[in-house]
């Protein structure tokens, strides 16, 4: 069970009591992300992110603030999304008020000093440095720069390097000031507390503000392909990393949770068609999966391979098949039925633990999203019938809005975009 609590502000507070714990985590949502950046300041939600470690009036530096979290046990971190950002802290359910304090002070009365600005231009660097050089990490962003290409979401979270050294201090602090105001947050806790008390410490410390308009994300269109795209980011690599996609149903589409079974079906678990058909039966690859990316307005449906360079080919002719068999046949009533349990199984110990149950919640209240609860999703996940996932797959799978993202030693795209057209 769980409590919605909608402020005079437009602030949103989820409360999650668990009784059977002695933790207790409290986290904050932002509605700002990449897909709220342009061009010049792409990088400027993940940057500001980070400087909100770096020092307050009341803890000067980050050393005060991590040693106040480590010295009673915390778990602590925070997030940037194209779509939200967050913060969190989980830590035994005595040190709460330590908790919303050290969020509150950090995200109202962060320093911005600027040598700690300058620092930080260092770090992030060398974080997208160690993502780029991590092709199974960084393939999802050259693939969803591809098939996002000219729309928001097709902007790195990290953003360019040259943003990242030349923006300036006042230029993300004035973007801190826009985005941070309370009719932008959804402020969650989970876990042991006292609700009446809790609530006290939150009002007192996230005191409510002059309610201003939510941040709206600018509709993006599934819109029209007229031809496969292919993106190839050369790599001298043995094991290359290829993700193949098509655009799909929003994330808080009715349908969405359909699109997820049929990942499911296909490449969810270490019994999915492509990983059965793909890896055990043909050793085409070291890894498979199929997957959601799911945002507003529009997400994408994938599928993720690990394959030897010799192979790769052989390998795409190999997963084109699948999904064709799965467009000319469909899936069965039993590939149904195994799906729904792994969906159900996973969703109930997921939800075990407050933290995610938190987030869970959180994040559908982001969008604006009526909230449903465990129960309430174990019942939509029900109603999906054969059909369904048959109609969809068909939707889905249209080789000429293909998208592929290839890390390796390739620079033809000739003989992919061959396969992909065949």
């Amino acid at each position: 069970m769980f409590k919605r609590i909608v402020r005079k502000d437009g602030s949103v507070i989820i409360l999650v009591p668990q009784k059977d714990t002695k933790a207790v985590t409290f986290e904050v949502l932002y509605k700002v992300g990449s897909r709220q950046e342009n061009d010049k300041n792409n990088g400027a939600s993940h940057f500001v992110e980070h400087l909100m470690f770096k020092g307050t009036d009341r803890r000067p530096n980050t050393i005060d603030i991590s040693k106040e979290l480590d010295n009673i046990g915390a778990e602590y971190n925070a997030f940037t999304g194209k779509e939200k950002t967050g913060y969190y802290i989980t830590a035994d359910s005595s040190h709460l008020p330590l908790a919303i304090d050290m969020i509150s002070d950090m995200v109202y009365n962060s320093k911005f000093d600027p040598t700690e600005v300058d620092r930080e231009r260092g770090v992030i660097v060398e974080e997208i440095n160690m993502y780029e050089d991590n092709p199974l990490m960084y393939i999802e962003d050259v693939f969803e720069e591809l098939i996002f290409e000219g729309s928001k979401l097709g902007r790195s979270i990290a953003g360019p390097r040259v943003n990242i050294q030349t923006i300036s201090r006042n230029a993300l602090y004035n973007y801190y000031k826009k985005y941070y105001y309370n009719s932008n947050l959804v402020i969650g806790l989970a876990g042991k507390f006292n609700e009446a008390q809790a609530l006290k410490m939150i009002d007192k410390l996230f005191p409510v503000e002059k309610k201003q308009s939510k941040v709206k994300n600018t509709k993006i269109s599934k819109g029209k392909q007229a031809k496969p795209k292919i993106r190839i980011i050369k790599r001298n690599l043995e094991q290359v990393q290829l993700m193949l996609g098509f655009k799909t149903l929003a994330s808080d589409d009715p349908k969405f949770m359909t699109v997820q079974v049929l990942a499911n079906i296909l490449g969810g678990n270490m019994s999915s068609r492509l990983f059965l058909n793909i890896r055990e039966r043909k050793g085409l690859c070291y890894f498979i999966k199929a997957a959601t990316h799911p945002y507003e307005h529009v997400s994408a449906f994938t599928v993720q391979a690990g394959l030897n360079k010799e192979k790769v080919y052989e390998a795409l002719k190999a997963i084109k098949e699948e999904l064709n068999d799965v467009i000319d046949n469909g899936v069965s009533a039993d590939e149904l039925k195994k799906s729904k349990d792994n969906i159900r199984g996973r969703m109930i110990l997921k939800l075990e633990n407050a933290s995610s149950h938190l987030n869970f919640l959180m994040s559908q209240e982001m969008i604006d999203q009526k909230i449903k609860d465990l129960e309430d999703k174990l019942k939509e996940l029900d109603k999906i019938k054969l059909t369904d996932v048959n109609k969809i797959a068909k939707g889905i799978f249209r080789w000429s809005e293909a998208n592929l993202a290839v890390i390796g030693p390739f620079e033809n795209k000739n003989k992919f975009l061959q396969i992909l057209n065949k």
